[in-house]
């Protein structure tokens, strides 16, 4: 185990890891982020963490550690972070002085008993200090802000709320940057007689913030930008008009509670990774959301002097790369980072859908890359599934059906409950204009939520409607999946006897809408490569990469659907009614059942064949890419042969399959 957190971060948080923190952990020097918060983790805190030479992060909250606070946490030199809210802690506070890099302290929800001790005052960088919801007796301390010069950026909220302090140390006269929480406190009683009235209501601990850095410069008012076009905030050209792209992006574990002081710091580092002057770079807003993590909304601007005042297709796909394949972190206090989304508004729609690739290739030769492009991503795709079923064997056994619905609504992370009210607000009230499509499933609608996002919302028939159970077990596997092929999931609404699971939206429609020779937008041969290799890489991510790994079962060209930039998305791998699977004794069921339509492996381990119905599928769905390059009996024969062949090496029945109207 050792070996495989050897790096700097420890991301195991929003599991079900159960067990006690083994002390050994303690024994990693290169240990930045130690996340495992949101788990079913029990038993005491290990002393030995204090050993960790380089934590920044600690976060253990939302768990089931019991026992004291170690005394030896107050040693960690380095910590700026540090999280043990939500378990059953007991005891008291421990009085070691935290670091003096330390900006959150959580010690929320606990059974925390004795006095708030001195150690806390003075720490100059300390945003929160929340021990609300425990047992802290004594006085309420008034000096922890003092010996504290604060700028005009800077915060230090204290929740003391629900607790049984009874009196004050001092006079409480924090400056306005530092605000108090003493509600449900037996010293509220007396509020005014002490004066503290206004510390004893109701607060609003909100996590968000909003910001804006679009402001119009005071001598442009008498001249607007063209559609799409924009003023670019920090120019050093007044009056500067460019389109921007939009990019969302969210820092996972920053080890900070206050945005504003850390803003500059962040856009320098940046905006260095991605290769642009400083001006570019533009933080619209942002906003903090449960983990707590924080929500981005950036701008990025092209430099000035370019003609166009818009950036060209390759920087747009140069700084999409860089976001996709994790190169434009900020790293250090800021942590990890979530790539969201990348969105092109006018005027980019008009050239995202152009074919940047173009070749000077023959009809022939291309047509040979793109057949041995499809055969590697098969066969590459059919070794590593067939291996990550057999090393995946022992290790799950069924997990997902023991967990309880309470415990999965809130497990789940990074997507969002909507309410029926929201879901009706985006489609129109359902309404016929917005459905884009029908399955078995249900009803697919387009829908624009408040934000302004646009999603695709699934709607369940009522023969599709599901036990709880199985439905948060389904969004539980569904928000694991994060892959640049898969389209992901944004939400999902469990309300009014309705369930409905909320996509992005796929402008471009599904492959097939494309493969047809009535297509107003026909493919070209290298787009149809870029097409096959994208679906191979989010399936080849389903079966070798996913936790645990899927088998998707219903690969088709409507089940891969496009992007504005015409970017594969596998979809369509959630609930579906399925044909009897063999159970863990090789039986087969007499009904029809309902299992997640993506299989854990789990399900189907019995069978070294488990994932070639996949290859089948996909083998199919590649050779329709093959159309308009070979003549048509050919291919139709070659698919014929090549599926037969294809099921008898591997050993499965052989599966006859309808490709553009013509059965095999």
């Amino acid at each position: 185990m050792l070996r495989w957190i050897e790096g700097p971060h420890s991301h195991m948080n929003n599991n079900s890891i159960s067990g006690q923190i083994p002390p050994v952990l303690s024994r990693l020097p290169l240990l930045v982020h130690f996340l495992l918060d949101n788990n079913n983790l029990s038993g005491y805190l290990p002393p030995e963490l204090y050993q960790l030479p380089q934590l920044q992060t600690l976060q253990l909250d939302n768990n089931h550690f019991n026992g004291t606070i170690p005394d030896s946490y107050g040693n960690m030199s380095r910590l700026i972070k540090l999280d043990l809210s939500w378990n059953h802690l007991n005891g008291s506070i421990p009085t070691n002085k935290p670091s003096d890099n330390i900006t959150t302290i959580n010690l929320s929800n606990n059974d925390i008993s004795g006095s708030i001790p001195a150690n806390f005052s003075g720490l100059p960088h300390l945003q929160k200090l929340l021990l609300d919801h425990n047992a802290l007796s004594g006085s309420v301390p008034s000096d922890i802000w003092q010996n504290r010069t604060f700028n005009v950026t800077e915060k230090l909220q204290l929740d003391f709320q629900q607790n049984m302090l009874s009196n004050i140390s001092g006079s409480l006269e924090p400056p306005a940057n530092v605000t108090i929480s003493l509600r449900g406190n037996p010293v509220c009683s007396a509020a005014n007689q002490l004066m503290i009235t206004q510390f004893c209501g109701i607060q609003n601990r909100s996590e968000e913030i909003l910001s804006s850095s679009t402001i119009i410069p005071t001598n442009c008012y008498n001249q607007s930008c063209p559609d799409g076009y924009e003023y670019v905030p920090e120019s050093p050209v007044p009056c500067f008009c460019a389109a921007p792209l939009r990019i969302g992006y969210r820092l996972k574990s920053p080890a900070f509670s206050n945005f504003i002081p850390y803003e500059d710091k962040f856009k320098v580092i940046l905006a260095s990774n991605l290769g642009i002057d400083l001006y570019q770079l533009s933080i619209v807003s942002f906003i903090w959301e449960r983990g707590p993590r924080l929500r981005l909304y950036l701008k990025l601007f092209p430099k000035y002097g370019n003609h166009s005042s818009k950036f060209n297709e390759s920087e747009i796909y140069r700084i999409e790369d860089l976001f996709a394949e994790w190169k434009a972190g900020v790293g250090g206090i800021f942590g990890p980072y979530e790539f969201l989304n990348f969105v092109l508004l006018s005027p980019y729609e008009e050239d995202a859908n152009l074919n940047i690739s173009k070749s000077g290739l023959s009809k022939g030769a291309i047509a040979g890359i793109v057949l041995a492009a499809v055969a590697g991503a098969m066969t590459l795709s059919a070794i590593i599934s067939f291996y990550a079923a057999k090393q995946y064997m022992k290790k799950y056994h069924m997990t997902l059906r023991k967990q309880s619905v309470s415990k999965i609504s809130i497990k789940i992370d990074g997507v969002k409950a909507f309410t029926f009210v929201e879901m009706m607000q985006a489609t129109n009230n359902f309404s016929v204009s917005s459905q884009v499509g029908q399955g078995g499933y249900g009803k697919v609608y387009k829908g624009v939520l408040a934000d302004g996002t646009v999603v695709a919302i699934k709607r369940a028939l009522e023969s599709s409607l599901q036990g709880e159970r199985e439905f948060f077990t389904e969004i539980e596997l569904l928000s694991r999946l994060h892959h640049r092929n898969l389209v992901s999931l944004v939400g999902y609404c469990d309300d009014e006897i309705e369930q409905m699971l909320v996509y992005e939206f796929m402008p471009n429609g599904t492959l097939r809408d494309h493969l047809s020779v009535t297509s107003k937008k026909p493919l070209s041969f290298a787009m149809r490569l870029q097409i096959a290799l994208g679906s191979a890489k989010g399936i080849l991510y389903l079966h070798a990469e996913a936790d645990p790994p899927i088998f998707h079962r219903d690969i088709k060209a409507t089940n891969i659907l496009l992007d504005s930039r015409f970017t594969a998305k596998v979809a369509d791998f959630g609930l579906s009614r399925l044909a009897p699977v063999p159970d863990v004794e090789g039986a087969v069921p007499g009904h029809v059942s309902t299992v997640v339509k993506g299989t854990p492996v789990s399900t189907v381990l019995n069978s070294d064949a488990a994932c070639w119905p996949s290859i089948i599928y996909f083998t199919c769905v590649s050779f329709v890419f093959l159309n308009y390059i070979l003549s048509y009996m050919v291919y139709r024969n070659l698919s014929l042969l090549l599926i037969v062949l294809t099921a008898n090496q591997l050993g499965g029945p052989l599966v006859w399959y309808e490709v553009n109207g013509v059965r095999g």
